[in-house]
């Protein structure tokens, strides 16, 4: 192990920030920990912990220590005829864990492939889409406690997952290095294809579904179909969370925006954020009457293709985008009187 000063970030996060770390160091063996937490460097300094870096927008140089999780490894470490319960680290990347399981016709987390980022990022966020949130077959979550150096295991009760949220990006933000997830799958077929978005594309491309890997990959072509790859513009997927809204206000949107697309989830009302933010912002010839959609000021702007991506096409700024999500929040709120909250973690 070995701490560095100065770093450069530029190539950790998948906006593509230029900016810089006062300390980085990579954590590759669960055992580096104890000698990290026994440095002097991190007691007396900020810290901001990193997996893939494809969930944070950063406005200035870091001013502490920045810890990079490199813990890999993936075990099966039990199983029947029905299920098997899974181990993976917190540094490996979460396509990858996808990957392992489909191939061995395990189901439950198909539906998240090609999300971005590391195992470890994933229970922070709750990651979910098409359908299916990490909750759903997550058994607990291992994490060592920065002040003490402590090893804990949270319970999936434990973690108070919400929509895109949960507890360690609540009260205990900054205070675990996430270590490990232990998640449930199915052995058995349990296929999850009520998704709008998802049945349509399976539907047009006369894909019957047979194993959890045909899921997978028509996920995955979805999604590289809407999202740009941040290999080549820089962007951290979806920047805000969908809006939830109770029946009354509903009604009253759906007076004035009769044709208002809503999704129910449960006793809950989902409404596409992408459409609230079409709907918005300055003139656009290119989508008619105003809209963020595909809007570009110098090297930032709204990804043409899906208005909840905002992309660097390199050389923005982080303060640069971060005033320009504020920017696409007031006029959402002005015009709707929905208040949008960003999913990515701004530093």
């Amino acid at each position: 192990m070995e701490i560095l000063p100065n770093y450069d970030l530029t190539k950790l996060n998948t906006f593509g920030i230029n900016a810089k770390a006062k300390f980085f160091v990579e954590i590759k063996e669960e055992g580096e920990l104890t000698e990290l937490f026994e440095s002097p460097i991190f007691q007396k300094n900020p810290k901001l912990f990193l997996g893939g870096g494809s969930n944070v927008l950063l406005t200035e140089d870091f001013e502490g220590l920045v810890i990079l999780n490199r813990v890999k490894g993936t075990e099966i470490l039990e199983e029947n005829t029905e299920e098997v319960v899974i181990r993976a680290m917190g540094g490996e990347i979460w396509h990858d864990l996808v990957n392992f399981v489909v191939e061995r016709d395990y189901w439950g987390i198909e539906n998240l492939a090609y999300i971005p980022g590391s195992v470890g990022a994933a229970p922070m966020q709750n990651i979910g889409a098409y359908g299916a949130e990490l909750q759903n077959v997550l058994e607990n979550v291992e994490a060592v406690e920065v002040a003490t150096g402590a090893k804990k295991i949270f319970k999936k009760e434990e973690c108070c997952f919400g929509y895109r949220d949960s507890a360690f990006k609540q009260e205990f933000k900054g205070k675990y290095f996430i270590l490990a997830i232990t998640i449930r799958l199915s052995k058995t077929e349990k296929k999850n294809i009520s998704y709008k978005i998802l049945k349509e594309y399976l539907e047009k491309n006369q894909i019957e579904v047979r194993s959890p890997k045909d899921i997978a990959d028509a996920v995955t072509s979805i999604r590289k179909s809407k999202l740009p790859d941040p290999k080549v513009i820089g962007n951290a997927g979806s920047f805000f969370k969908n809006v939830f809204v109770g029946k009354e206000k509903l009604a009253a949107l759906q007076k004035q925006y009769p044709e208002l697309p809503y999704f129910l989830e449960g006793e809950k009302i989902k409404i596409p954020t992408a459409w609230l933010i079409e709907k918005c912002g300055p003139a656009s010839p290119r989508h008619g009457g105003a809209s963020w959609k595909g809007y570009r000021e110098g090297d930032i702007g709204v990804h043409e293709k899906q208005a909840l991506v905002l992309v660097n096409y390199g050389g923005g700024t982080g303060k640069e985008i971060k005033n320009l999500a504020e920017q696409i929040i007031d006029s959402v709120y002005s015009k709707f009187g929905l208040k949008l909250i960003p999913e990515v973690n701004v530093i």
